[in-house]
């Protein structure tokens, strides 16, 4: 099994593209992955939310650009 201490040697685009794997092979797999109750509820409380205002959304792009400009 892999480390910690050996994963940091790789350079930052390789553990990157590690992440990415790794992340890919989760979606890949049949595995059930447990979601806790709240999540749920909070996902459904804000779809709801959105449904009774849609206009209370905002774009990605518009969001992403907030939160890149806020950390300048």
């Amino acid at each position: 099994m892999t480390t910690l201490q050996e994963l940091e040697i790789l350079s930052v685009p390789e553990r990157l593209q590690l992440v990415e794997d790794l992340w890919d092979s989760i979606a890949k797999s049949r595995t059930n992955i447990h979601i806790p109750e709240w999540q749920i509820k909070e996902l459904a409380s804000r779809k709801e939310r959105y449904l009774q205002n849609p206009d209370s959304a905002l774009p990605w792009p518009e969001v992403k650009n907030s939160i890149l400009v806020s950390n300048d």
